[in-house]
């Protein structure tokens, strides 16, 4: 049987780390010679574990960082880590958006939407030049959150944007407006890497890869890694990943820990400390129709997603 060492295209251990890095392009990291003694403790990362601030109070919004939850595996955390880093950081003050834009809508019916009850989608703001951003936004029940909802509309827009002049850039255009309104943009992308995730890609400042530790979901990252570099080469040039998040971690198993040590291994500090355990509480926040930061605040899977949020903040909000 294959291990996980052996499905991960850019971390073969038998590699120099220098040598595995300039092959796959993956971001670079230079071990030091001399490293510093580190008495913190060790998270589940295998790294000392560091002190986050909160993030720092803002008195007035925007202009937002536009920021895209991607990965063309589907059931890696998605739509949850959206929903619930939308949530904690709203907590800490900030003013947030989510971007449904996947037509199974998951982030829409997470937040407790009825799929056909929307008078407005995030496809009529796409393809109707009629319908403004104020005519869709909605309320997503969390103070300083609002929600661009979606259906299974939003897939005949895949084949409709074709034949638009600077089909990619869409998003981009309709989001606009909503830039100096937010701190922060998340967009839900679809599990593929058609045109959707271009126009989301191509509309955003970064982007986090929630990651399953598991290694099927590892095969992927490498062919996503391009897609970024290409979108950055010709559409984005602002583009960059902003991290890598371990999710569904866990930790009693040996292959969870393989896992998590490999993608260390290959992107380095783009990892986050932060990794998302399994927890039953996500599924039972799903089904109620809230974040798991109100619906079991003191949850681990909560205190998980507020230490992400400080961590999301210090990296690329309040640099």
């Amino acid at each position: 049987m294959e291990s996980a060492s052996d499905l991960l295209p850019f971390a073969r251990p038998e590699m120099p780390m220098e040598q595995t890095i300039e092959q796959t392009g993956a971001p670079e990291t230079r071990a030091e010679t001399a490293p510093v003694p580190d008495d913190r403790p060790l998270g589940p990362t295998g790294r000392p574990m560091p002190v986050l601030p909160d993030p720092k109070p803002v008195t007035e919004h925007g202009p937002a960082r536009v920021i895209s939850m991607c990965n063309q595996k589907g059931g890696v955390g998605k739509t949850t880590t959206t929903i619930n880093l939308g949530a904690a950081l709203a907590e800490f003050g900030r003013k947030v958006l989510l971007v449904d834009f996947d037509p199974q809508g998951s982030l829409s019916v997470g937040l407790g939407l009825h799929p056909h009850e929307m008078e407005h989608t995030v496809y009529n703001l796409l393809m109707d030049r009629t319908t403004r951003l104020e005519d869709v936004v909605v309320p997503s029940g969390v103070p300083g959150m609002d929600l661009l909802p979606s259906n299974i509309d939003l897939s005949a827009a895949e084949v409709q944007l074709v034949h638009e002049v600077a089909r990619e850039q869409t998003l981009q255009r309709v989001l606009a407006p909503a830039i100096g309104a937010y701190d922060v943009i998340l967009i839900d992308c679809q599990p593929s890497l058609g045109l959707l995730t271009v126009n989301a890609l191509t509309a955003s400042d970064g982007v986090i890869v929630p990651l399953e530790c598991e290694y099927f979901a590892l095969r992927g990252v490498a062919l996503l890694k391009n897609t970024i570099d290409k979108v950055q080469e010709r559409l984005n040039p602002k583009l960059e990943i902003d991290g890598v998040l371990g999710t569904m971690f866990d930790g009693r198993t040996l292959h969870g820990r393989e896992v998590l040590e490999r993608l260390v291994q290959a992107w380095g500090d783009k990892v986050y400390h932060t990794v998302i355990r399994r927890t039953v509480k996500f599924s039972d926040s799903t089904v109620a129709g809230e974040p798991i930061t109100s619906y079991a605040s003191d949850s681990t899977g909560a205190e998980a997603y507020r230490q992400l949020a400080k961590e999301v903040a210090l990296r690329c909000l309040d640099a």
